[in-house]
């Protein structure tokens, strides 16, 4: 259990030093490409549209195959787009190259969300599904300010090549590490129920919540570097030293949202958002310190991620029928997020608001899903679809590789 759960953390690893390392090298990729900073931050909404469209669409295709078989097909895949990114020769297939290699994002921390939860007992398994998700954040320490460096000192293109290593090696951890399970998603029945789960309302206010509240967060963090060092005076080699203290942050966050989603996730999730509205807020105006700007973006991490593990448990709960397809479709909503935030922050920038004003942005974006958590708990959690099986999500019986 405890290198299958590492296999899957060094996937998250690798897919979060891919995602985030995009946002402190868009100068450099920016200028090489020959398009502007706003223009070249298209490429993180490129990644996040291939999550939306992938997320849903793998996860049916693959619904018939073992789940190890799939996370180590999802992977493959991922490896392949971090060296055709790296081999682009223009904005046009770079961008192009970035969709394809966030399609299969959504599909591998689904099913790797229900292969855990397969494997503890359910008291444990928002603990256990925060450490897969572990490595997503631990990149954020390591992986993108490294990577950062790497891409500042050799060409961002090597970066995406030092991610596809990583890629790899997470698996050929999951071929090893993971154990067969029984997959009921086998069955098209099945995978009808999957579907019909989605008529709770519940699992849609959840989605939702995800996308304006984490789309708060990419307004902001999208553009850190040009804010850090127009505003702040941060040099862009400094501004590696800021990713690894956001890093941080969300590892904070994300173990805090893990002790406290177990006793509620209702409340984690309004006191997340709460407290996300009220960093960005302040994050406008000390964005011109570096010291503030350094505290704040700490917070920023530490508030944003907060809420990421109560979301995950969240829709799990409300689409017990359709585990791995639901927790897949929180993967879009948060990409849906990371493109909305990141277009919406482009587009005040471009406008001559300045770079504090997809703060600004962030501040309305965190109080909708504020709103709308609040909404879903007058609403109540309403009524589940019951499980094909009993067991779906609760069986401890499987097959060691």
């Amino acid at each position: 259990m405890r290198f299958a759960v590492l296999a899957l953390a060094i996937g998250g690893f690798a897919i979060g030093t891919n995602e985030f390392v995009i946002m402190g090298l868009l100068p450099n990729v920016a200028g090489d490409v020959g398009v502007s900073i706003p223009t070249a931050g298209g490429l993180i909404s490129a990644y996040a549209l291939g999550v939306v469209i992938g997320a849903p669409l793998l996860t049916i295709a693959a619904s018939r195959l073992p789940r190890k078989a799939a996370l180590v097909g999802f992977m493959s895949w991922f490896v392949l787009g971090n060296v055709l990114s790296a081999l682009a020769p223009n904005y046009g297939l770079l961008f192009a190259a970035r969709i394809f290699t966030g399609l299969p994002h959504g599909a591998f921390f689904g099913t790797g969300a229900v292969v855990i939860a397969s494997l503890v007992q359910p008291a444990r398994r928002a603990r256990e599904i925060a450490k897969m998700t572990l490595g997503l954040t631990i990149a954020n320490i390591v992986g993108v300010p490294a990577a950062t460096l790497l891409g500042q000192r050799l060409g961002w293109r090597v970066t995406f090549l030092a991610v596809a290593v990583i890629g790899t090696v997470s698996a050929l951890s999951v071929l090893r590490f993971v154990p067969h399970l029984t997959n009921r998603s086998a069955s098209g029945g099945h995978l009808r129920k999957e579907f019909a789960a989605f008529g709770n309302p519940q699992t849609w206010l959840s989605l939702a919540i995800c996308v304006f509240g984490f789309a708060g967060v990419f307004a902001s963090v999208s553009y850190v570097t040009p804010m850090m060092v127009h505003l702040a005076g941060y040099t862009p080699a400094e501004v590696t030293f800021l990713l690894a203290l956001f890093g941080l942050g969300m590892t904070t966050g994300n173990m805090l949202g893990a002790k406290f989603t177990d006793r509620n996730h209702d409340v984690t999730l309004r006191v997340g958002l709460t407290a996300l509205a009220v960093v960005l807020g302040v994050f406008a105006f000390t964005a011109h310190s570096m010291i503030g700007a350094a505290i704040t973006l700490f917070g920023l991490g530490v508030a944003g991620f907060t809420v990421a593990t109560p979301l995950q448990v969240r829709v799990m709960e409300q689409a017990p029928a359709a585990p791995t397809l639901a927790s897949a479709g929180l993967q879009s909503a948060f990409n849906t997020a990371n493109s909305l935030g990141a277009y919406l922050g482009g587009a005040v920038i471009a406008a001559g608001l300045g770079f504090t004003a997809p703060n600004w942005v962030g501040v309305g974006l965190a109080l909708v899903g504020l709103t709308l958590t609040v909404l879903a708990a007058r609403l109540g959690r309403g009524p589940r679809v019951a499980p094909a099986d009993p067991d779906e999500i609760t069986e401890h019986a499987y097959v060691h590789a």
